[in-house]
């Protein structure tokens, strides 16, 4: 497959980026995209953290949807047309996903509010117990219910909920998914009858199902995720619906679509 000018540059410039990381230059900590909560929260992370990834699969996986659907896409649009398509569907993701977690951000913070205005071991409890952190026969827990006026105790449980609600404002999403999820899109608006061979299952698919597959899966998986995935789904998403205005916008013909 030849390389098309703007997917060449994206793929050095992810994996440049990538081996810097993987040297130990912390990257990701300054650019990646923090919550809006966050005091390391810095506008320019909603372009800088779609080109860095978090390991080397996270990687693969997104290069390779860009060398195999990017270049088609080029061809058809220019390279101007690509390049801020693959700009505005990685902000755009980025935005959805930051908005996301402000909402469930701003709960948690509210949360640890009322913790903290009655510290007591039922409420750490619930507390503990709502994020699927309750761990039976926790040792505080259990030293905290037996002195619920314990002055000690009860400044650690505070601290307890407050270094849970620092942790998770300072996890930073990083990955081009967003704008790859994008790529994904137009392709399966520009070309939905095209087959495309999956790997797993080995069967071939048409773009549009596939397409339509992914998006009902990210969905479902953003609103329904485990606590312990650490996929951004919503990210996913957002380069997905991103691409779909965009597509529309710029108004290309069915009819030029095979």
């Amino acid at each position: 497959m030849m390389l098309t000018p703007v997917v060449r540059t994206l793929l050095l410039l992810n994996v440049g980026l990538y081996l810097i990381t993987a040297s130990g230059i912390d990257l990701i900590g300054r650019f990646g995209l923090y919550s809006f909560l966050s005091p390391a929260f810095a506008p320019h992370q909603l372009i800088t953290h779609m080109f860095l990834h978090a390991g080397f699969m996270h990687l693969f996986s997104n290069m390779l949807g860009l060398f195999f659907f990017g270049p088609m896409l080029e061809r058809v649009w220019g390279n101007k047309r690509f390049t801020i398509f693959y700009l505005i569907t990685g902000i755009g993701a980025g935005l959805l996903f930051a908005g996301i977690n402000y909402f469930e951000a701003s709960q948690l913070r509210d949360a640890v509010a009322a913790f903290q205005s009655n510290p007591s071991p039922q409420s750490l409890e619930v507390f503990l117990a709502d994020r699927g952190l309750l761990v039976q026969g926790d040792d505080f827990l259990r030293a905290f219910e037996d002195n619920p006026t314990d002055p000690s105790y009860i400044r650690g449980a505070i601290q307890l909920v407050n270094r849970y609600y620092d942790q998770q404002l300072g996890i930073p999403m990083v990955g081009a998914s967003g704008a790859i999820f994008g790529i994904l899109m137009a392709f399966g608006l520009l070309f939905p009858n095209t087959e495309l061979f999956l790997l797993f299952p080995p069967i071939p698919i048409k773009a549009k199902y596939l397409v339509t597959f992914y998006g009902a899966y990210e969905l479902y998986s953003g609103i329904y995720r485990a606590q312990s995935d650490n996929v951004a789904h919503f990210a996913h998403i957002g380069g997905m619906l991103f691409a779909f205005i965009l597509v529309k916008y710029w108004g290309k013909q069915r009819n030029n679509f095979y």
